[in-house]
């Protein structure tokens, strides 16, 4: 659906073929958009996510079995990140969780799918968030809807941004913490790195006036290509960009965050565990810096290479307001981090240098426990 914010003065709409088309894609300057969000604050039109609600007294435990995360337990005025996962780990969607008013409430991007619930009962290949979520209702006492029409997201971001809601509403500071918002709706405080920030599920009737508050209040109205450079930067992988049809959440840094390693009895929670416990993840996703004087850069999807040998793929690419052009990637567990790297297509004219941030990538942490305790044995 298309965003009415769209015909606000100086919005610039989204590609019709990008990720996020239906908002804004800036408001005429996207580095000065980015530099607002790291000293004062921005506001971003995000009402083209998908929103599903998930009433009923049996909420939590069903999601408990059909998610990543653990959820029996989690507190009204509360959040998480959870995982969509197919039979073999790998990850099909990704979604934030919010607890609020008795409803448990997911918002993904737009179009998130997930491999078929039933392909044994003669269903196959893909589909929607919300149809993999009623397959798997049974006799749960569960009613999940698409509330994309009821509700929309917003997101401010920046060290400004709580201060100034806060002239409109109780403000949430903790890690996914949920707070209810006046005339409807909450917002959730989202780990971001460094950077406050706050998403605002408001109902859709009430989006303009949202956004007209706020921004008159001194929030700096931005598009999505700035908060897509900041996503990359805080190294959040999105689900079809930075992932590729084998990618598993360890991969992606999503291992605790939103994905449980202890609980069972959810689809792929077998992979979550063997490799957590016996194993390392065959990839890691790394913060690529790109040879900036190249007229043409990597696209989704291109191959990285170490000479002729490719030890990787290309995701989100982006131009960043102090670091330039940057991608996340992931890369194999073998490839040297200071390799002399090339990332893009030769044969499409688009392959250039590019070097691995040694701040992104993953520490190191040894062992796994699984395998520690296997040796120990072995030596006894």
């Amino acid at each position: 659906m298309s965003s009415p914010l769209l015909d606000l003065p100086g919005a610039v709409p989204a590609p019709e073929d990008a990720e996020d088309a239906g908002v804004p894609w800036h408001f005429g300057d996207p580095f000065a958009e980015q530099r607002s969000a790291t000293r004062s604050a921005v506001l971003v039109d995000r009402s083209h996510r998908q929103v599903i609600a998930v009433p009923g007294e049996e909420r939590l435990s069903w999601l408990h079995l059909v998610l990543s995360q653990h959820l029996t337990e989690l507190p009204d005025g509360q959040g998480t990140e959870a995982l969509v996962l197919d039979s073999q780990g790998r990850v099909d969607c990704h979604v934030l969780v919010a607890h609020h008013e008795g409803v448990v409430y997911l918002d993904a991007d737009a179009g998130a799918q997930a491999t078929s619930a039933l392909p044994t009962m003669g269903v196959d290949g893909r589909q929607s968030l919300l149809e993999y979520l009623d397959a798997m209702r049974f006799w749960s006492k569960v009613e999940p809807r698409d509330a994309s029409e009821e509700f929309a997201v917003l997101t401010a971001i920046g060290p400004d941004a709580g201060g100034i809601l806060a002239q409109f509403a109780p403000v949430p500071s903790k890690p996914y913490e949920v707070k209810s918002l006046p005339g409807g709706g909450f917002s959730r405080y989202v780990p971001f790195r460094a950077l406050p920030t706050i998403d605002l599920v408001v109902p859709r009737a009430s989006l303009v006036e949202w956004w007209t508050k706020l921004t008159d209040a001194g929030i700096r109205p931005s598009g999505t290509l700035a908060f897509e450079a900041l996503r990359v930067e805080a190294l959040r992988p999105r689900v079809g960009l930075d992932t590729d049809e084998r990618a598993i959440p360890h991969e992606l840094g999503w291992v605790h965050v939103a994905a449980h390693v202890a609980k069972g009895c959810y689809r792929g929670q077998e992979t979550v565990a063997k490799v957590h416990n016996v194993g390392k993840p065959p990839r890691r996703m790394v913060l690529l810096h790109l040879d900036g004087s190249a007229e043409i850069l990597p696209e989704t999807g291109d191959p990285v290479w170490l000479g002729e040998r490719k030890v990787g793929r290309v995701g989100s690419v982006v131009q960043h307001h102090e670091l330039g052009p940057v991608a996340l990637a992931l890369l194999k567990r073998s490839a040297p981090v200071d390799g002399e790297l090339v990332a893009g297509d030769p044969e499409q004219d688009r392959a250039v240098a590019a070097a691995v941030d040694p701040d992104s990538v993953p520490p190191d942490t040894g062992e796994p426990p699984g395998r520690i305790a296997a040796q120990g044995l072995r030596g006894r």
